[in-house]
């Protein structure tokens, strides 16, 4: 940890920053720390899938069977070093899966669901004929959004009706006190 001083602590495989979601850190048997990412395309390029080879020092560190590389102990001093919470990711096929819950009760909403693709299954690493278009691109984020758009996010239709709800209150007390007081003293 000494020559971490001033930087970030990174996943010595790509480099990469370690943090909660899909560079969360995984610690060895070797005591070696590498990010869930680069664990998993480690694990689905070894031929035996139960055993991982640290890319340090090369010492094994055996899976039991069937348990996928999510499941390795989280170095939880490194993320406290970060000052973050670990979340739980899964490897799901050749996808790395995070399924965000919502931290506010208030609001009733769908949890996120996060993938991260690992890449095409190694039979098919050749790839389609070159002459064959992809069929499916994908869709570009839009850098606003229509009114109608807005209106179908649970959220904000919240939003709205408590609004709504505010001033509607707002101005039934406004007008009741000005009726009351023209009412009762006949200000006017």
């Amino acid at each position: 940890m000494a020559e971490l001083q001033g930087r970030e602590p990174e996943c010595p495989v790509c480099w990469n920053p370690f943090n909660n979601t899909f560079h969360t850190p995984k610690v060895l048997d070797c005591c070696h720390s590498f990010c869930v990412e680069c664990l998993a395309h480690l694990s689905l390029v070894t031929p035996a899938r139960r055993r991982l080879l640290c890319p340090l020092c090369r010492q094994p560190t055996v899976l039991a069977s069937g348990q996928p590389v999510t499941d390795l102990p989280t170095d939880t001093a490194m993320l406290t070093l970060l000052r973050l919470e670990p979340h739980h990711v899964i490897l799901e096929g050749r996808q790395l899966c995070l399924k965000d819950q919502p931290k506010n009760r208030y609001f009733l909403r769908q949890p996120r669901v996060y993938t991260l693709d690992l890449g095409p299954e190694p039979a098919s690493q050749a790839g389609p004929p070159l002459d064959v278009a992809p069929t499916s691109r994908p869709a570009p984020i839009p850098s606003h959004y229509s009114p109608r758009e807005c209106f179908r996010n649970p959220q904000f239709r919240i939003f709205a009706y408590l609004m709504a709800v505010i001033l509607s209150v707002t101005l039934l007390l406004i007008f009741s006190i000005f009726w009351t007081k023209q009412f009762l003293w006949g200000v006017g």
